[in-house]
């Protein structure tokens, strides 16, 4: 294939992209010789060495010392409205299609995993779940995130508190999505969501979802549904000594592992499902779509800034960061390698991956400070 003369993308229209949606949407008021752009451009530059401000710059010529970064960036005080900005600007840059028509769309958690004894300022921001790499506390950030072929992208970010109950976690990222006029053809959800609160309250709403259940029980419980060689439907009622009982259907998949990860027999897959118009053979088929949303953080993890900052609202303006990058890269692939082709868009994703991404911002800051070549000794 023959490649056009004039170029569809350049590293600097790329980072300009990026330093462009920041500034619109996510101001920081500046003094001295420290202006906004250069403090973005300095972000970013980390972002995408998934390094620290203080060795960036270092490396960088010509730019505040990290200080003088810090300084600026606790100007971001009031974590609300650094959030509200944060997700006006994910919002602000996604692909044609996504503010219309019907979505599938997830909802999750994204763990960071917190170690020490956390401050004042820290403790109600600090997550308790199961143990993972050595501690039960963690940075929680929950998601929203759309799952459509070519335009997964993250709608809305939400920094966990310890005070949020699930039920106000999902009612807070469905309202922030509301502007954007889609309509919900399915939730996917993680089985943490499997309690009764949850299920009543998107019964309530009328919104199809998808999760699976939690297996409990000896005898009966959801351990009771597991039976026979076939897969099958029925109802279920969940029963909670606080929240009372929620009835609901179930379906239950019976699969064999042939010998997959050398393992054999029966496999049960066990799903709260609600108004979903699939078949039940392809709800587990169909289930598998949510993991869109773990390799959203798995990616998010690619360019997000190396920090040992305790502020919560500095470490959500970094999370945010790698999200909005993502963002930005698939916008990017959408409206500039792409071409319209009998009616349909045509996308050359393979020709701008996100490492190719990074690399375009890296080379274009390093290339609009210069990067230090040598070490001098301090004087006398």
């Amino acid at each position: 294939m023959t490649a056009t003369t004039t170029p569809a993308l350049t590293d600097n229209k790329t980072l300009n992209e990026v330093v462009n949606c920041l500034t619109e949407n996510i101001p920081l008021p500046t003094q001295g010789k420290c202006e906004q752009r250069n403090i973005f451009e300095i972000l970013i530059r980390a972002a995408t060495q998934r390094d620290s401000i203080e060795n960036t710059t270092k490396v960088l010529k010509n730019v505040p010392t990290s200080n003088d970064i810090r300084y600026h960036l606790e100007k971001y005080s009031d974590l609300g409205s650094l959030e509200e900005a944060l997700n006006k600007a994910l919002q602000s840059r996604l692909p044609t299609g996504i503010r219309q028509g019907q979505q599938k769309i997830a909802i999750d958690f994204n763990l960071i995993p917190y170690y020490g004894e956390p401050s004042s300022l820290e403790a109600p921001y600090i997550y308790r779940s199961q143990a993972k790499n050595g501690t039960c506390s963690f940075y929680a950030y929950a998601t929203v995130y759309v799952i459509k072929k070519n335009k997964r992208v993250t709608l809305a970010i939400k920094a966990v508190q310890q005070q949020n109950t699930l039920v106000a976690i999902i009612t807070y990222l469905l309202a922030l999505i509301e502007p954007l006029n889609l309509k919900i053809e399915r939730l996917y959800l993680d089985r943490e969501f499997f309690c009764v609160p949850v299920i009543r309250w998107l019964q309530a709403l009328d919104i199809p979802f998808e999760m699976p259940a939690i297996i409990r029980g000896k005898h009966g419980g959801t351990k009771q549904l597991i039976r026979g060689r076939r897969s099958y439907k029925t109802s279920y009622t969940l029963n909670s000594d606080k929240y009372g009982s929620c009835t609901f259907p179930v379906w239950i998949v019976c699969t064999y592992k042939n010998g997959k990860r050398r393992a054999h027999g029966r496999e049960f897959f066990v799903y709260a499902v609600y108004q979903v118009k699939l078949s039940l053979h392809s709800i587990h088929d169909d289930y598998r779509l949510r993991f869109g949303i773990e390799s959203s953080y798995r990616m998010k993890n690619q360019c997000r800034i190396k920090t040992t900052i305790k502020n919560p609202t500095i470490r959500l303006l970094f999370v945010g960061l790698s999200f909005l990058i993502i963002n930005i890269w698939i916008y990017l692939v959408w409206h500039f390698i792409s071409r319209l082709k009998r009616s349909t868009r045509q996308v050359f994703s393979d020709l701008f991956t996100l490492k190719q991404m990074l690399e375009f911002l890296r080379q274009a800051v390093d290339r609009s400070y210069g990067v230090a070549c040598e070490v001098y000794l301090p004087s006398g």
